[in-house]
């Protein structure tokens, strides 16, 4: 009866069902074979094949391009079966956005399907694949379009989760379906997404009637930007993110399990065993012993003496014919000629290289044979030249000539390198393909050693003299060649193989193949190594069998040929790969005359691969009614170390057929056999791979660990004692005692020989019968939390989801890397270019739900690459570890991403449980028991200072002018370059005092104000600024200084402009002509409503004459001015600065500076907010001292400018912006030796302030003082100064520390530190050496100022903390605002900022709270009055600051560790929404390179900061907007990416 595979997957079931209901009434038996389902089905139930019963097939698939019959059904249906299951459970997963230009069409016509030129491991496309796209009657596989229909499931379900599968994915379904139509009110918190918890999903209860939802009351523009509470839900990126949100609720994974978390070792998660697992309980097994190798006596003593044999007695028989690629017989190779070309080779190789007295090839020498793969003849000639000259052939790859090297041809130079081989053997046409020099030379490739290039064809050879003969010897244990292994990590190594060695694994071949003398073998292997080697190249010769060869260029063309062959020559045999089968399934309906009767033996080289079973179930179906019987299919396992370790025997009892296990994919994650149970979805079906080799012995031992046996039901790696095995890896000792000399153990720890086995690098097990199978290769093997996948189901997996018209079915690679401390499984597969984005993504989607129903196993990251991108080895299958490098190092360049962290992570680190506040008593208590000091510093004290501060008799900065103006009227205050660097404009005390005077004229006599009135000043940075402000003074007005609209850029500028002027309620504008026409254009009636203005002055003409008197306002604390600017996180802050205070503040500075008349100070900032405005307008009115004024935006078109300007007026102190420095560290970088041509010194400057409202950003000062060393700069001139709303300015200068004076510049900066950053995210500080991990180096942020008292309290209670504990920063000082100001009136928020109070302690003094987390650490230095110096240590801002997994995070930490992640991503920012990490990166690079970031993204996140990125926007550079600070816009940058304005180059949401 012939065996059918048309039995549906059903009846095997029922099969197996009847089987298990039988065995149950017995023992349970560990595992369970189908020898040949038919035995178990009922009699009509057999179907013989016939053309009728497989052209049901053909109806059910009208265009058939794809071979939907010939997949191993058992998997296709299983898969089909768990997307099925994933189908009832609808989840959406939000795709992927892109921008257009990603996305390219490319036309079919101007498309080659990818070169999968020859053997790869896996199975190809071939040309007659692109016809027609099938379509399936079948539900599973229909595809609607994915929004209707979106991906159903999230990618992992286990078994514990099932109760949230009834009770959850209903209400995220529905959670899903309002989204789609209403807008939810998120007044609650959102969930937290990122941490997990064991509940069912959040449920959202609501009457089936109602589907819209009250509109919530907008403000302002908040048409245009709704976040936080009011989600946009018009917007097409956050109803993505609330898809992935919902996504998320469902928890994934087991919950974590509770464990404590020590403050600082915050412990991974570690996975705990399952406490269900399934344990192997079988005996230990016994070796298994292959049949005696007989002994024949006309076997030849050596593989040379049987060459010697035949080609003396049968000259005349063929032993080897080639192919052209039109599969006519291109050359036939006799026994005579291959006896008298090997001679002549090894005469010349001997004889003729080098000298006489010096050979350059002596015996037991290497050389290297580069043969291409259509040229099996010259091979075979040049190995056996090799063998009888006694020298070690090493048979290698030919270098790809347009690439001069393809992925791992290095490695092979490292072999030949390290093998001592100083020539190749190679023919004529592959010697003439390879790139040569102009001077016609091979130039040597890279990694290669340098060789001399022999050709073997005869014209170019010698013939040997009558007298001289090869010494033929009998087989001994010197080396007869050495074969090349490319491992897991990419490396080659060369595996030795003795004489003796070669010649026994011919006779063990011989004997289980039963060869016989003439028989004619097709080979359409590669002939140059394993399996294509051992039998179309060695043991045929021995056998004098006759080899038909089938290149892989006759392949392609046309995939039959091989089976034409075996027709045409009547062969016996034939030695293919699964994939062959493959192709020849697709290909065969064309052809009618076909009959495979004469095959006595299909050798299947892959039968070892799990999933060869599908190719050679298939294969036998179709062509079982051409006279294929089911007894030649011979599965063979073989490894370049133990060369074959079993094959199955041809029979010629059809009765007895071949084995199969079917096997719990669930066990063997464990290690473990057993037969399948009710989860019928994840079974992995193996065939046998028949008996082990005649005079071997086998066993299987653990994989890891001391090789001790495995028990019968458990997986281990196949060991082998023979001596027809590989002896060594040439030149690596270590490595072959680990591999070639294994002892395996008993339990009781006994060697079970004195003879040593070799590791196969086969995990398998020895069944029934002696039967071997192979589940897949310690090389495909990926631990994911303690539980082994292998790389070839998770291929089969994939590539029985259907559709498949997506992706080549060969060109698949299946990794794991390694992430925040255990395996993740990464895909990569290429992607045909007919497809659109939405099939491949919804193909993706599939392929994570089918891995994760049947594996269990999430994947961490699934990524499609164009079609024939992926690295191919010589064969053309794809070089897997180098595609795992392009992957880890970010150039890959995908055109589809799917990263499924969230699902996979499973290990991180609990979420810190807030614990109830200790109170601030015991912590003041705790302080002092421990001699801990409470965090609290200042600076000088005003009252004490002895000064001859004139100014100090002034109440107010008017007075201070008009009395300077009176006593150095001509003294220049103020000098403003311009982009050349010469002088614009200067102002003495006089002018200024004049001007300002007229404008006070002007803004009581045109514009009406009274004293009191508020006056916006609209000017570019300037003298115009400076007089406007102080004739507002002259006026009694409060100015309000305003930075202009941007005249490129209208549309998004001016309504800041618009919004401060409305919301300071100023009375009327003031600024020059030009910008007066600008805010009354056309483009500026488009952006804002102009009719609302108020009344516009302009000082370009001013009028002549004085005021009757100057206004003096009658008390200190009265409103000199306000200060408005945007804070990081978006909002508009004004802050009320009184006369008093603003006195005050230059006074500070003026001492902290030690500033006077005679001296000068370079400014380069902006005038419009905090510490610059002070410093452009005030501090010179007060100081008296020359201000250089240099505008920012002037650097653009010059950037040395500054610097520039710095050396030429012999500036000691100068204050810049982080923008200024980033921008002369970028723009100057490659100029510090034109500069230093042109006299640029800066070796006077004392000291260089960077003013900023940030933690120091220590990369970009160091950057810039060793950028500018050479110039003079001392590296200690560079600081910082910080300040915030409502203290301008709380630390100034560094320290002039009269100890660094002794010390020299070469002691180490006394003001960084290193903390923890871990334990910075629970808010507290530990100190750690520079250079451990984890740490974070802070710089402290600048001497105090006079005046200023500061206090580290904690946030939340308002109790003080101790010395170097994190809290936030309260200061106390004159010059404090006195409050916001808001059209709001929000007087709580007010009272607390400004006028806080301890809850401890001293409860009396009045504290202004900064909104920034600091510390205070006293150190070692002294200052110049002896008292100890507390340095203030900025942290971040509260604000800003990000609660993930209920732990603190400061986005500039993730962003530098993003920055640092790929060479391409030149900034970052990160902001949190709905508890999901999105990170925005600026690419600069080509759009290709954008898909590259996302798993490095993630990658670098989660290992070291341990949180799951939610989404990834790739954006181009200068999209993440920056304030005139250099202070990134985070929020900005939130609300434009929901409103969907940042046109990204590509979005990816993880899931």
């Amino acid at each position: 009866m012939l065996r059918s595979a048309n039995i549906g997957v059903c009846d095997i079931r029922e099969a197996a069902a009847r089987e298990r209901v039988a065995s149950t009434t017995g023992n349970r038996p560990l595992f369970y074979f189908r020898f040949g389902v038919d035995q178990a089905l009922p009699q009509e139930r057999r179907t013989p094949v016939t053309p009728s019963s497989s052209s049901r097939y053909h109806r059910r698939r009208s265009s058939g391009s794809r071979d939907e019959r010939y997949r191993s059904d058992v998997h296709t249906e299983a898969v089909q079966a768990a997307l099925a299951k994933h189908k009832e459970r609808k989840m959406a997963v939000p795709m992927p956005s892109k921008r257009r230009s990603l996305v390219v069409q490319t036309s079919m016509d101007a498309y080659t399907p990818p070169d999968t030129s020859s053997g790869s491991e896996d199975e190809g496309s071939v040309q007659g694949d692109s016809q027609g796209t099938p379509t399936s009657s079948q539900g599973s596989i229909n595809m609607e379009h994915w929004i209707s229909q979106a991906i159903h499931g999230s990618t992992t379900s286990t078994t514990s989760s099932s109760s949230t599968q009834s009770g959850g994915s209903g209400a995220a379904h529905r959670l899903a379906d309002v989204m789609a139509q209403t807008h939810i009110e998120n007044h609650s918190a959102p969930p937290d997404v990122t941490t997990y918890t064991s509940e069912p999903s959040i449920q959202v209860e609501r009457p089936q009637g109602s589907t819209t939802s009250r509109a919530a009351p907008k403000y302002g523009n908040a048409e245009l930007m709704e976040t936080g509470d009011g989600v946009p839900v018009s917007s097409r990126v956050s109803a993505k993110i609330q898809q992935l949100v919902n996504t998320l609720k469902r928890p994934k994974r087991p919950p974590l399990r509770e464990f404590f978390v020590d403050d600082f070792e915050e412990l991974l998660e570690v996975q705990q065993p399952d406490p269900n697992q399934p344990k192997p309980e079988g005996a230990q097994m016994l070796a298994m012993r292959g049949e005696q190798l007989g002994v024949v006596t006309n076997w030849p003593p050596s593989l040379e003496a049987a060459l010697q044999r035949w080609g003396t007695i049968s000259p005349k028989a063929p032993c080897l014919t080639t192919m052209d690629t039109n599969g006519k017989p291109l050359y036939i190779l006799t026994y005579g000629k291959l006896w008298t070309r090997s001679m002549k080779v090894a005469y010349n190789i001997l004889h003729k290289l080098g000298t006489k007295q010096e050979p350059m090839v002596r015996p037991g020498d290497r050389v290297a044979l580069v043969f291409p793969n259509n040229d099996p003849a010259a091979f075979m000639v040049a190995f056996y030249g090799c063998l009888l000259a006694e020298v070690v052939p090493v048979p290698i790859e030919v270098p790809l000539t347009r690439k001069v090297w393809d992925a791992g041809s290095q490695q092979i130079g490292f072999l030949l390198g390290s093998c001592g081989v100083t020539v190749a053997l190679t023919s004529d046409a592959c010697h003439k393909g390879l790139p040569k020099s102009p001077t016609g030379e091979i130039p040597q490739f890279k990694g290669w050693p340098k060789l001399l290039w022999f050709v073997t064809e005869s014209k170019h050879l010698s013939k040997p003299p009558r007298d001289w003969f090869p010494h033929i010897k009998d087989a001994n244990n010197d080396t007869a060649y050495i074969e090349y292994k490319t491992c897991k990590d990419g490396s080659v190594l060369g595996v030795t193989v003795t004489r003796s060695a070669l010649l026994t694994h011919c006779q063990a071949l011989t004997q289980a193949c039963g060869y016989t003398e003439a028989e004619t073998i097709v080979n359409v292997l590669d002939f140059k190594k394993d399996v294509g080697l051992w039998h179309g190249i060695l043991t045929s010769v021995m056998n004098m069998m006759h080899v038909i060869s089938i290149p892989y260029s006759l392949m392609k063309v046309n995939p039959l040929s091989w089976i034409q062959k075996v027709c045409q020559y009547k062969a016996k045999v034939a030695c293919v790969k699964s994939r062959d089968m493959h192709w020849a399934l697709v290909a065969h309906r064309d052809q009618r005359d076909i009959n495979l009767s004469s095959l006595r033996m299909l050798i299947v080289a892959d039968g070892a691969n799990p999933w060869s079973i599908s190719s050679c179930d298939a294969f036998l179906n179709v062509f079982q009614s051409k006279g294929l019987r089911q007894e030649v299919i011979c599965p063979c396992a073989s490894s370049p170390e133990a060369l074959t370790v079993a094959i199955r025997r041809p029979t010629d009892d059809s009765n007895q057929p071949p084995g199969r296990g079917v096997l719990s994919m669930h066990g063997l994650t464990y290690g473990v056999i057993r037969v399948d149970s009710e989860e019928k979805l994840s079974v992995l079906t193996v065939q046998d791979v028949g008996l082990v080799m005649p005079g071997a012995i086998m066993c299987s031992v653990k994989p890891d660990g001391i090789p001790q046996l495995c028990r019968t039901d458990e997986i281990g790696e196949l060991c082998v004692c023979a001596i027809a095995t590989g002896t060594s890896y040439y030149g690596l000792s270590g490595m072959t005692k680990n591999t070639f000399e294994v002892f395996p153990m008993t339990s009781s720890g006994a060697p079970i020989s004195e003879y040593p086995f070799i590791r196969t690098g086969l995990l398998g097990f020895i069944g029934p019968g002696g039967l071997v199978f192979v589940v897949g290769k310690m090389d495909g093997l990926m631990v994911v939390s303690g539980r082994r996948h292998n790389a070839d189901d998770i291929v089969a997996t994939a590539l029985a989801v259907e559709p498949m018209k997506f992706v080549y079915r060969g060109r698949i690679a299946v990794f794991s890397v390694t992430v925040l401390h255990d395996e993740r499984i990464v895909i990569v597969a290429e992607q045909r270019p007919d497809s659109t984005e939405e099939d491949s993504f919804q193909w993706m989607s599939r392929v994570l739900q089918a891995i994760d129903s049947i594996h269990q196993v999430g994947v961490y990251c699934l990524a499609l690459v164009p079609a024939n991108t992926l690295p191919k080895t010589p064969l053309g299958g794809i070089h897997l570890s180098e595609t795992k490098q392009l992957f880890l190092e970010g150039s890959l360049h995908p055109c589809n991403v799917l990263m499924c962290p969230h699902t996979c992570v499973t290990n991180l680190p609990k979420p810190r449980q807030k614990q109830p506040e200790i109170g601030p008593a015991s912590v003041m208590v705790g302080n002092l028991v421990s001699g801990k000091r409470i965090a609290q510093a200042s600076g000088r004290d005003l009252g004490q200072i002895e000064d001859n501060d004139q100014a100090r008799k002034f109440l107010f900065l008017s007075e201070v002018l008009q009395w300077r103006a009176q006593t150095t009227p001509d003294h220049i205050l103020y000098t403003l370059l311009n982009c050349r660097g010469t002088i614009a404009n200067s102002l003495t005390c006089v002018q200024l005092h004049k001007r300002a005077e007229k404008i006070a004229v002007m803004l009581m006599e045109r514009g009406h104000l009274q004293d009191g009135d508020h006056v916006a000043l609209v000017y570019p940075p300037g003298i115009d600024l400076i007089a406007a402000f102080y004739g507002c003074l002259y006026a009694g007005c409060v100015p309000i200084t305003v930075r202009p609209p941007h005249p490129q850029n209208i549309a998004t500028t001016l309504p800041t402009v618009k919004m401060i002027v409305e919301v300071s309620r100023s009375a009327c504008l003031m600024t020059t002509q030009l910008i007066c026409k600008l805010l009354r254009s056309r483009e500026a009636a488009a952006a804002v409503d102009v009719r609302t203005w108020p009344p516009i002055l302009d000082t370009d003409d001013l009028p002549k004459k004085r005021p009757a008197q100057i206004y003096k306002p009658s008390n200190p604390d009265t409103l000199a001015y306000l200060d408005f600017s945007v804070s990081t996180t978006g909002m508009l802050a004004g802050v009320k600065m009184s006369h008093a205070a603003t006195s005050a503040f230059c006074r500070s500075i003026k001492l902290q500076c030690e500033l006077y008349p005679s001296r000068e100070v370079a400014i380069c900032l902006d005038p419009y907010c905090g510490l610059g405005f002070v410093l452009w307008c005030l501090c010179s009115v007060y100081s008296g001292h020359q201000s250089i004024l240099i505008p920012p935006s002037e650097l653009e078109t010059n950037p040395a400018l500054w610097l520039l300007a710095v050396s030429q007026y012999k500036v000691r102190d100068t204050f810049c912006s982080y923008s200024v420095m980033e921008l002369c560290t970028k723009g100057l970088g490659s100029q510090t030796e034109s500069l230093k041509a042109r006299g640029l010194d800066l070796s006077r400057v004392r000291t260089c302030v960077v003013v900023a409202e940030e933690r120091p950003r220590i990369a970009l000062t160091q950057s810039f003082s060793k950028l500018f060393k050479d110039l003079g700069l001392h590296p200690r001139a560079v600081s910082t100064s910080f300040g915030c709303r409502v203290n301008l300015a709380i630390c100034l200068q560094p320290h002039r520390l009269w100890k660094l004076a002794e010390q020299g510049t070469s002691g180490p900066d006394p003001t960084t530190v290193y903390v923890d950053m871990r334990a910075l995210r629970h808010d507290r500080v530990r100190l750690v050496e520079r250079g451990s991990p984890h740490s974070l180096p802070l710089m402290e942020s600048g001497k105090i100022l006079p005046g200023v008292r500061i206090i580290i309290a904690n946030p939340e209670t308002k109790g003080p903390l101790g010395d170097s504990h994190l809290g936030e920063i309260w200061v106390h000082s004159a010059h404090n605002a006195s409050g916001y100001f808001t059209i709001y009136g929000d007087e709580s928020l007010q009272s607390d900022h400004f006028n806080s109070r301890l809850s401890f302690g001293d409860t009396q003094t009045v504290w202004a709270r900064t909104g920034y987390l600091g510390f205070l650490r006293r150190t070692e230095l002294t200052d110049a009055n002896g008292e100890r110096h507390d340095a203030l240590y900025v942290v971040g801002a509260l604000d800003e600051a990000m609660e993930l997994r209920g732990m603190r995070y400061h986005p500039i930490d993730i962003e530098t560790s993003v920055i640092r992640a790929h060479k391409s991503v030149t900034e970052c920012a990160v902001f949190t929404w709905t508890n999901l990490l999105v990170v925005v990166v600026e690419l600069d690079g080509s759009e290709q390179e954008a898909l590259d970031l996302v798993p490095l993204v993630t990658n670098v996140v989660l290992e070291e900061h341990y949180l799951i990125v939610g989404v990834v926007v790739v954006v181009d550079i200068g999209v993440i907007p920056i304030n005139s600070r250099g202070e990134k816009q985070r929020m900005h940058l939130r609300d434009g990416f929901l409103a969907d304005q940042l046109d990204p180059i590509y979005v990816a949401y993880n899931m």
